[in-house]
């Protein structure tokens, strides 16, 4: 994954449906905890700060434990 994103979308967390395209990272709108799933399943909470771009591709954003404001760029 070289090149830029050249699109995006507003992140609905969701505790049973994967994202619909994997993100090429995630920028937060507004600070909270974003509770991230891997492929293996195993999900971790981060503590972001609004402005952050983490450069993560998740399957799946919790609804449970999820409190930022997440967009995915892809």
């Amino acid at each position: 994954l070289t090149s830029p994103a050249v699109a995006h979308y507003t992140i609905t967390p969701s505790d049973a449906v994967d994202l619909p395209v994997r993100p090429r990272a995630i920028y937060v709108n507004a600070a909270g905890i974003a509770a991230l799933q891997d492929n293996d399943g195993e999900v971790v909470n981060y503590d972001v700060q609004a402005g952050a771009v983490l450069t993560l591709r998740p399957t799946r954003v919790l609804a449970t434990g999820t409190t930022a404001q997440l967009v995915a760029w892809y």
